[in-house]
């Protein structure tokens, strides 16, 4: 994409777009090397839109939460313009102030409509600057109150736009289970991975896969084996969130996306809920789960979750390392189907 020097260059369509322009902007009113817009998630400082002018900071570009500035001014322990930051004791001891030179600072909270923290908007620069910049802080609360709306105005069409993939994808059900189908799951795995890229969202991928279908069909019936595959779609259903994908993603194996939910402690609740769920019902399943990391996707993630649920199985099963290749082989290819 070619650089935007003149903000009559940007349509205002979107939060993107606005970012854009609001960094435009502050770079030209006060000529700072390096204005962001970010997303705080978890231990994570995810640069989500950058004007840079020297410090080579680009989109996607992740940093440490505590080491940041950012993360100093949201605790109350610096202001949101220092001009001249190494003042600031707060500001001059911090990590990211050893690693790159900084010496003067803005930066204001982004925050959702319940008052939550989603990021900020900040600059930074490697020369001191006039004591006047202070002055400047009613201007520079305005555009991030500003963007802070047009992010909650976005966010909630993304809310809508994820419900109505849901419902055009209602077609695309097992008709045994009554959840989504692989062709389903494929859809809105690359859709919600769009969104993760888009505002920094975290997700994490579980697979879960049944360990006595073969022996339930064998023993009691394929009437039986089906009234498995139901019990374990009703249990997956009840532990997942109603914002989360929960799929049949062939044979015995299940598939859940736990949408924004890629903490750790968020990540651990949804394994230990799951498999208790299924132990209380007597439900044998190998489980495998993996958050999804800023720097690869979701796709990575699922091929990390079905790689965890095979250990799982083979640390309590003697299950050969060649049908372990062939299933993650089978995985890769059919990733990417519409």
């Amino acid at each position: 994409m070619d650089k935007i020097t003149k903000i009559d260059d940007i349509s205002f369509g979107d939060f993107s777009a606005t970012s854009r322009a609001v960094l435009l902007f502050l770079h030209q009113r006060f000529g700072f090397a390096l204005w962001m817009v970010t997303r705080r998630e978890g231990d994570d400082w995810i640069v989500l839109h950058s004007e840079d002018h020297g410090y080579n900071v680009m989109p996607g570009t992740i940093f440490q939460w505590a080491s940041s500035f950012c993360s100093e001014m949201i605790q109350g322990h610096g202001p949101c313009i220092a001009p001249q930051s190494d003042l600031i004791p707060a500001y001059k001891l911090a990590e990211i102030g050893q690693l790159v030179k900084i010496k003067a600072y803005v930066g204001y909270p982004l925050l959702r409509a319940d008052g939550s923290l989603f990021g900020t908007l900040c600059g930074i620069d490697p020369q001191p600057q006039s004591a006047s910049l202070v002055e400047e802080q009613d201007l520079v609360e305005l555009l991030a109150k500003m963007l802070g709306t047009v992010l909650q105005l976005e966010l909630n069409a993304a809310k809508a736009a994820r419900e109505a993939e849901r419902l055009q994808m209602e077609a695309l059900t097992d008709p045994l289970t009554q959840l989504y189908n692989r062709r389903a799951w494929n859809r809105l795995l690359n859709a919600e991975e769009e969104r993760c890229r888009r505002y920094g969202n975290p997700a994490t991928v579980m697979v879960i896969d049944l360990d006595g279908l073969k022996a339930e069909n064998d023993s009691k019936g394929h009437a039986a084996g089906d009234l498995l595959l139901q019990r374990t779609a009703q249990i997956l259903r009840q532990v997942a969130r109603q914002v989360d994908v929960v799929a049949r993603l062939g044979g015995d194996e299940f598939g859940i996306i736990g949408v924004e939910c890629g903490l750790i402690d968020a990540s651990e609740t949804l394994l230990k809920r799951t498999k208790t769920a299924l132990d209380n019902a007597n439900i044998q399943a190998s489980v495998g789960i993996a958050a999804r990391s800023h720097k690869t996707g979701l796709k990575q993630a699922w091929e990390k979750a079905d790689q965890l649920m095979y250990e799982d199985k083979r640390s309590r099963y003697a299950i050969p390392l060649s049908k372990v290749a062939s299933h993650q082989r089978s995985l890769v290819n059919t990733t990417c189907l519409d």
